[in-house]
């Protein structure tokens, strides 16, 4: 699950606590889950027992341990046998991936129309290790309580994967033909490097998923305000993740003779005129819808600042700086690269032969590896560091902003969330999305799940998400899924819808 950059909690100058909670607290503390009401019509509010399917599906779920000594075999193969039991042809639902208990979900709803691409749905089975120790009850059992869904992977991401397989099952047992194929992927190793995962299928079997665009529940998250629904984000893009090494080596000597040429010192140096360096202003598509838009949600000279970056970009000088201030604006505006870990010397009383630091980039999307490399060295301005990339870089170019997409996600959210603006979003990175927008397939980020901004618990100790909030979701996803895929061929220049 990513950490949504272009978000209301910049705006509002919320922090959001990815990791939940402050380490002493417990679930004493219990306020009651915010009620996500919806109009009050019956195509918007899930069928009461279609409420029934979905919670057992989210209990299932949690219940299987699919964390790093876990299985999302038994997983997959338990969502499965649901969809066969539904009435799927064995040869629609395959579980598939590298032997052992890291394995994918592929399920597809055939459509009516020969040679148009599907749309895939997308969620992810795996979720980080839970103690149960830390949690103030067992994290692989679903537990309901004051309007709230606890345990792991309620929020990152099974309530996702249950969506999609519920929805998946309604549509067979309502007998909906869409006009294009419709394909559920539940995917293994999101949370480390998706290599049995989605990596996996895009290079082993693309054709299994291989789509017009995916739609991802693991992106997108909405925002609460008191209570309420404020934002709904699409993610549809997010920063390309680079590690470096920045490396000094020297003769060293004994630290009773201390010489001007200090490896330590070198590499403290370098780090400064990277500290003081801000990256120049990258918009995307992505950013200046978000500008915009959140702009609208603003006031004063925040909201006349947010146009004017929206529309002059770099040439805002003013509005930029303004901006900058704000440390998740000013990830959104441009690339990031911070010192992240430290290591050098090797005795107290000698000279030290060896330092280096790792360096974080977050690059903005378009942005080579070469281009951030050449950019650091500019900015390291020192031969006698050396600069290593570290890891994979994966580019990953934003999702283009379809108006017919755009539109039905927009007056859906109108009519299920009233009062929350949809916005365009880029996250830190990195989802499943990450891959597949770099494999030629756009992505967006559409979980349609609130939080309230300081209490979001993915990762953390008693992870939940709302009763209300979940159903509201599920059909949210009934409703969208249904109208996209039986939309007609868009016929505007480069639209793939």
């Amino acid at each position: 699950m990513a950490i949504v950059l272009a978000t209301a909690a910049a705006v509002a100058g919320l922090i959001t606590l990815e990791n939940g909670l402050a380490s002493g607290w417990r679930h004493a503390t219990k306020a009651a889950g915010p009620t996500i009401s919806t109009e009050a019509e019956s195509d918007t509010l899930l069928p009461e027992s279609e409420r029934a399917l979905a919670r057992a599906l989210l209990e299932e779920l949690v219940r299987i341990n699919t964390g790093p000594n876990g299985s999302t075999r038994a997983a997959a193969e338990a969502m499965a046998a649901r969809l066969l039991a539904a009435g799927y042809d064995r040869g629609d639902v395959q579980v598939v991936g590298p032997e052992g208990e890291r394995r994918n979900l592929v399920a597809r709803l055939r459509g009516s129309r020969a040679g148009v691409r599907p749309i895939l749905l997308m969620a992810h089975l795996d979720v980080v290790d839970a103690r149960p120790e830390d949690w103030s009850f067992d994290p692989f059992v679903l537990r309901e309580e004051e309007g709230w869904f606890y345990g792991r992977g309620t929020r990152d991401n099974k309530a996702g994967a249950a969506t999609i397989v519920a929805n998946m099952m309604r549509w067979k047992r309502e007998g909906w033909v869409p006009r294009r194929d419709v394909i559920a992927v539940l995917t293994t190793d999101e949370e480390t490097d998706a290599a049995a995962g989605i990596r996996w299928l895009l290079e082993k079997r693309r054709d299994l998923i291989d789509a017009a665009y995916g739609l991802n529940t693991d992106g997108g998250d909405g925002e609460l305000r008191d209570g309420k629904p404020y934002i709904f984000n699409i993610q549809a893009a997010e920063k390309i993740y680079g590690d470096f090494r920045l490396e000094v080596r020297n003769r060293g000597g004994h630290s009773s003779l201390p010489r001007a040429d200090n490896a330590i010192y070198t590499l403290a140096n370098a780090l400064q005129r990277l500290a003081a360096h801000q990256f120049p202003v990258q918009l995307t598509e992505v950013t200046r819808a978000y500008l915009r838009r959140t702009a609208r949600l603003a006031d004063g000279q925040r909201a006349d600042d947010l146009l004017n970056v929206a529309m002059h970009g770099e040439r805002a000088n003013d509005a930029v700086q303004r901006l900058s201030l704000d440390p998740t604006i000013n990830a959104l505006l441009r690339t990031t690269c911070v010192a992240t870990q430290l290591e050098g010397g090797h005795a107290p009383n000698a000279l030290p032969q060896f330092a280096a630091a790792t360096v974080n980039c977050r690059a903005i999307p378009g942005t080579s590896l070469v281009e951030l490399e050449t950019m650091l060295a500019r900015v390291v301005a020192d031969s006698e560091v050396r600069i290593v990339s570290v890891g994979d870089w994966i580019p990953s170019p934003p999702s283009p902003l379809f108006p017919h997409l755009l539109a039905t996600i927009e007056r859906l959210s109108n009519e299920f969330f009233p009062g929350a603006s949809v916005i365009p979003s880029m996250s830190s990175g990195a989802t499943d999305g990450l891959y597949l927008r770099n494999g030629g397939i756009p992505t967006y980020g559409v979980s349609a799940l609130f939080d309230d901004p300081a209490d979001v618990r993915a990762h953390g100790r008693d992870e939940r998400i709302s009763v209300s909030g979940y159903y509201a979701a599920v059909q949210f996803w009934y409703r969208m899924v249904k109208e996209l895929a039986d939309m007609e061929e868009c016929k505007e220049p480069n639209c793939r819808l």
